[in-house]
């Protein structure tokens, strides 16, 4: 109103202004004081956040403005004994957002690459795929996908290659392959031990018989033309002498296997699982196998169905996973027809071996 008062004695013509005229006009002048007193960028500086901006704190411990559409409310301002304290003592407050920004995915790698803790090592036939498809649904194991033969066909190679087909591990988790002809080369239980004699051994065995005829059906998929089972099983089958020399009657005679084996490792050191009941009771083999590694028994019988048409459990559709895992068709192939007599035969052959056996792990396989 002051403003107005000015005007109407400085010109001549004010007496001529309406009511509503001269409100107008007050406003108007009063608005151009107010900015004339308060400029817009000081009013901004006190309505916003003292330092003018949020800070971001990165990774190195240093800081760098970013842009003023980050403003703290009134309230977090400093009082003034705050402002007066050094820069450099000052902390980030409670509602400032602190963002450490995280290194590209493409340059982490997780784990190491690890010796293996525990091993596979035989035997051929007896159901090693399966058992280490089904111990590494547990997150504490890790396994090489392929038979690595290091310690029967590659040791000239070296640990370190060997160390590179390993998949990356924490130190948590447990590092696995599987090469079942292993148990039945002569160099292997040396070898491993003097990579480390703490290592875990697992053998898969079934029945001596029904092994070896699966063995030779599984060769004459790839040999069409081979011989008959008898004409290789036996040097006189009238007499029943039985030809050891041949691969599939040698790797059933497991206590001769063994005895080499516990020349170099203690007996509480190898697990043996047997490959009747894997089929039969898969959760229970796998519990004792977890026990065994030092692993909490996660793999549990939730994660088995039987599947009648392979003859064999498989495992249950995983949630990220639109089928079951079942082990491929050269798993659970008919077997090849035997004569009974050849049979009996090899059962009689077998029975002094699968006794000393028997007695050797302290367990009854009753492969009878």
């Amino acid at each position: 109103m002051a403003c107005v008062l000015l005007f109407s004695r400085l010109l001549p013509f004010s007496h001529r202004l309406t009511r509503t005229s001269i409100c107008l006009l007050s406003l108007f002048l009063s608005y151009l004081c107010y900015c004339a007193l308060f400029p817009a960028d000081t009013i901004m500086q006190k309505a916003g956040d003292p330092t003018s901006s949020c800070q971001r704190v990165l990774a190195d411990g240093a800081q760098r403005r970013v842009q003023k559409s980050c403003v703290l409310p009134l309230d977090a301002r400093p009082s003034s004994v705050e402002a007066s304290r050094p820069k450099t003592d000052q902390r980030p407050p409670s509602t400032l957002h602190v963002d450490t920004p995280s290194p590209p995915m493409t340059n982490l790698k997780f784990g190491n690459k690890k010796l293996p803790n525990a091993i596979i090592v035989g035997v051929k036939k007896g159901g090693t795929r399966a058992v280490l498809e089904f111990i590494r649904i547990h997150p504490d194991v890790r396994a090489a996908g392929t038979e690595t033969h290091f310690f029967d066909r590659n040791y000239d190679r070296g640990l370190e290659w060997y160390r590179g087909l390993m998949p990356r591990t924490l130190e948590s988790q447990i590092t696995m392959e599987k090469t079942p002809s292993y148990f039945v080369t002569k160099e292997t239980p040396h070898r491993i031990s003097a990579m480390s004699r703490d290592t875990k051994l697992i053998v898969v065995v079934r029945d001596p018989v029904t092994r070896a005829i699966s063995d030779y059906t599984q060769t004459l998929t790839k040999t069409p033309d081979l011989p008959s089972f008898q004409d290789l099983a036996f040097r006189n089958q009238s007499l029943g002498i039985v030809d050891t020399s041949w691969n599939a009657i040698r790797i059933g005679l497991y206590a001769l296997h063994l005895e080499n084996w516990l020349r170099y490792f203690p007996l509480a050191q190898i697990h043996f699982v047997s490959g009747e009941r894997l089929i039969t009771d898969p959760a229970e083999e796998l519990a004792r196998m977890q026990d065994f590694l030092g692993l909490k028994r996660i793999v549990t019988d939730k994660h088995f169905y039987f599947n009648r048409t392979k003859g064999f459990p498989c495992l249950k559709k995983p949630e990220s996973s639109g089928s079951p895992r079942c082990l491929g068709k050269s798993k659970g192939r008919t077997h090849v027809q035997i004569d009974r007599d050849a049979i009996e035969q090899l059962r009689d052959f077998y029975r002094p071996y699968n006794v000393k056996f028997y007695e050797m792990v302290g367990h009854d396989f009753k492969w009878e």
